[in-house]
């Protein structure tokens, strides 16, 4: 049975329309049955396959503080005032919880935009720094992960990078456009036809698989079990 259905993306659609408290309310019940207890059920299931993975990424399905993200958007520091995300998305961290900057393994889930992530976006500046030392102290095994067939032509590395060279760094070294990285986040995308899929988590599972070696460097990197 597929863990997620149409009427996920129809309620996110609608939601994106009619993004106010009344409304939300009003049809709070579609939102536990057709996103969030899917969710959690997700998360449920890829218990066991993320242990595969790793041991120590954590599946927590909790309605609340787990690893699926809240519907509700911080508005303290935003001119957009709109009460709620209309995505709906999952993060799988390390055990070491959510005060260390480690990377983890992300789902999204939005109308015409749905993807996977790895690694961790937007360090701070010493997480940061750990991951550029690990990527200068061994670039060959930074090459082989990123260069890999699988890797490279299932994942594109997101994010903005800086303008220099990071401080500490020479600008001239043959790995500097992934050392001016500001995030180390891998993605790819799916469709809807595919989340909606029976097997999604299985396709899920081995894109994870194909990203353990990135998240696991990274992970490595920051001295965290991987």
């Amino acid at each position: 049975m597929a863990h997620f259905t149409p009427a996920l993306f129809d309620f996110l659609e609608e939601l994106a329309a009619n993004n106010r408290r009344d409304w939300f309310q009003a049809n709070k019940q579609r939102y536990r049955a057709d996103v969030q207890d899917p969710l959690l059920q997700f998360v449920t299931d890829f218990e066991d396959p993320l242990e595969s993975i790793s041991p120590h990424m954590v599946a927590d399905a909790r309605r609340s503080g787990g690893s699926i993200f809240r519907i509700y958007r911080d508005v303290r520091f935003s001119k957009d005032k709109t009460p709620y995300k209309t995505n709906a998305g999952v993060h799988f961290r390390h055990e070491a919880g959510r005060d260390v900057h480690g990377p983890g393994l992300y789902l999204h889930l939005e109308p015409g935009m749905v993807f996977a992530g790895a690694g961790i976006w937007r360090p701070n500046a010493a997480t940061a720094g750990k991951i550029r030392e690990a990527i200068v102290e061994d670039p060959d095994a930074w090459l082989r992960i990123v260069d890999e067939p699988d890797f490279a032509s299932t994942f594109t590395l997101e994010g903005e990078s800086l303008k220099r060279a990071p401080r500490g760094f020479d600008p001239h070294h043959p790995l500097i456009d992934y050392l001016k990285l500001k995030s180390f986040v891998a993605t790819t995308s799916f469709s809807e036809e595919e989340t909606c899929a029976p097997d999604f988590i299985d396709l899920y599972t081995d894109t994870c698989r194909v990203a353990a070696p990135f998240t696991g460097f990274l992970t490595t990197a920051l001295g965290l079990a991987w």
